[in-house]
């Protein structure tokens, strides 16, 4: 399902889209000729797609996984998490489908260009998440959820090309870092899955602030203007004590 809400209009707004697999993440579409209206592309079950918003199908674009990738691995990925850089290339993480497995090291970062050609950048990983760049647009940032590390890159705007990976932060307890925001600061804003917070982490990979939530599973914050509307999860673990974690 793909859940889509008009935040000026609140709540009543919300509207439910049967999808034909999981989706991980979206993004919008540049499109002057109108040939893509109420479509967006998406990293789905097997791959990226245009998903048409109102009858939920898919078209897929690529389907990366090939006969090098062994029987099976088709069905037993996802893709998770992603994000669009300045010169609309679309990147996302696949990891191991929970239903299926629990993620192992076994996922790879992909690029999709403009052009449609894929590009896998990245790999292993395990789970990949939040994926954002500085304010120079040099430096591009990922996630890794189990290793409670943020990860920096050297960015090629002009090319798309990764280099240099080093850790720009790491939690350094049994939590793990989620999806992310970068504000105007170029201060990274990353939700910790388990943690019942958000933390705004600055350029140098130092915590200069934080959120508290009711709830235990926060997933993604993302900036609307100036506010910051943050995601969580359901936790079933212990409902009574966290009652808002829905």
């Amino acid at each position: 399902k793909l859940y889509r809400l008009d935040l000026e209009k609140g709540p009543e707004s919300l509207k439910v889209i049967d999808t034909a697999a999981s989706i991980g993440v979206t993004a919008n579409i540049t499109d002057p000729s109108g040939s893509h209206e109420d479509q967006l592309i998406v990293a789905a079950k097997y791959g990226f797609a245009r998903l048409n918003q109102t009858t939920g199908e898919l078209s897929y674009i690529q389907q990366p996984w090939g006969e090098e990738d062994g029987p099976g691995k088709a069905e037993r990925m996802r893709f998770n998490d992603g994000a669009v850089d300045s010169q609309g290339r679309f990147w996302a993480g696949a990891m191991n489908d929970p239903k299926i497995k629990n993620p192992e090291a076994e996922g790879v970062l992909f690029r999709l260009d403009p052009d449609q050609s894929l590009h896998r950048m990245l790999a292993p990983v395990t789970i990949p998440n939040g994926i954002g760049w500085n304010l120079t647009d040099d430096v591009m940032y990922l996630t890794d959820s189990p290793t409670g590390k943020i990860f920096a890159f050297d960015f090629d705007a002009s090319t798309g090309a990764i280099t240099n990976r080093r850790v720009h932060f790491d939690i350094g307890e049994a939590l793990e870092p989620d999806g992310f925001a970068i504000d105007v600061e170029g201060c990274i804003w990353s939700a910790v899955y388990g943690g019942g917070k958000v933390l705004r982490i600055s350029p140098a990979g130092k915590i200069i602030g934080q959120i508290d939530l009711p709830t235990r599973n926060v997933t993604c914050p993302a900036f609307v203007g100036t506010e910051l509307f943050i995601t969580t999860a359901k936790d079933d673990t212990d409902d009574d004590r966290l009652p808002q974690s829905v």
